[in-house]
C-alpha cells in the first residue's frame, strides 16, 4: 500500500450523490422559463464545471441572454432543496474514517456555500481540514494553482498526494500539478471519458480506497 499525506476528495459524484437535486433544480429553471426540460442524463453530462457552465449548457447557445436570470432563480432553488435527496455514496463515511488521520481536502467546483451546507448536513464536515469550492478561490479545477496551494499549505509531497474524483477535472487538475489521481468510475462522470484519462488508480466502490493507501 502507498503511503499517503494529503488526501483531495472531489464532492459531488465523489463524496456525495447530488444528481436528483441538481436536475430537479434545473428543469425547474427551465420551467420557470418557460423552456423545455432536460433529461436526467444530459443534465448529469453538463456537472462539473460550477453553476454558471451548468446553467449556460442547460439554456443552450440559442438562449444564453437568459443566463443571468436562470442563474437567480438556479441559485434560490438550490439553495432551499440541496438536501432534499442528497446523500453519502456507499462506504463513504468508512473511509473517511479509516483515514481520520490524515490530511484531507475537499476540493470542488460548487460554490463554496453549498458545498459547506452540504458536507455539514450529512455530517462529514468533521473529517476535512478544509473545504475548497467555487468563489473561495479565483480559481476552479483543473487549475493547477488549485493543488499548488494545498501542496504548499500543507507541506506535502507531490509523490504521496492523490485527488480523488468522478470528474475529467479531477485527473487533469493532478496531471497538470504532478500529484497522483484516483477516478471513481460510479459517480455524476462520464466513465469512458475517466477510463480515457489514463488516471493513476481507478475503483468502482469508495471501499476500495482502504486497500490502496495508507
Amino acid at each position: 500500500m502507498k503511503k499517503m499525506d494529503l488526501m483531495i476528495f472531489d464532492l459531488d459524484g465523489t463524496l456525495v450523490d447530488t444528481g436528483m437535486d441538481l436536475i430537479n433544480s434545473v428543469n425547474y429553471t427551465l420551467r420557470s422559463l418557460k423552456f423545455e426540460e432536460k433529461s436526467d442524463q444530459k443534465i448529469i453530462s453538463f456537472v462539473g464545471d460550477g453553476i454558471s457552465k451548468l446553467i449556460e449548457r442547460s439554456l443552450g447557445w440559442e438562449n444564453s441572454g437568459y443566463h443571468e436570470e436562470a442563474m437567480r432563480i438556479f441559485t434560490e432553488h438550490y439553495a432551499k432543496h440541496l438536501m432534499d435527496k442528497t446523500v453519502l455514496y456507499p462506504h463513504v463515511e468508512d473511509i473517511l474514517s479509516k483515514f481520520e488521520r490524515k490530511t484531507k481536502i475537499i476540493l470542488t467546483n460548487k460554490r463554496y456555500a453549498f458545498a459547506q451546507a452540504i458536507a455539514g448536513g450529512l455530517g462529514i464536515e468533521k473529517y476535512f481540514e478544509e473545504i475548497i469550492g467555487a468563489g473561495s478561490t479565483p480559481y476552479l479545477k483543473p487549475d493547477r494553482r488549485l493543488i499548488e496551494y494545498l501542496l504548499d499549505k500543507y507541506k506535502a509531497r507531490k509523490e504521496q498526494t492523490i485527488i480523488i474524483g468522478d470528474g475529467k477535472n479531477d485527473i487533469l487538475a493532478a496531471k497538470k500539478s504532478g500529484i497522483l489521481s484516483l477516478a471513481y468510475l460510479n459517480g455524476l462522470g462520464d466513465r469512458n471519458a475517466l477510463l480515457s484519462l489514463g488516471a493513476d488508480y481507478y475503483c468502482e466502490d469508495i471501499i476500495e480506497i482502504g486497500s490502496l493507501f495508507e
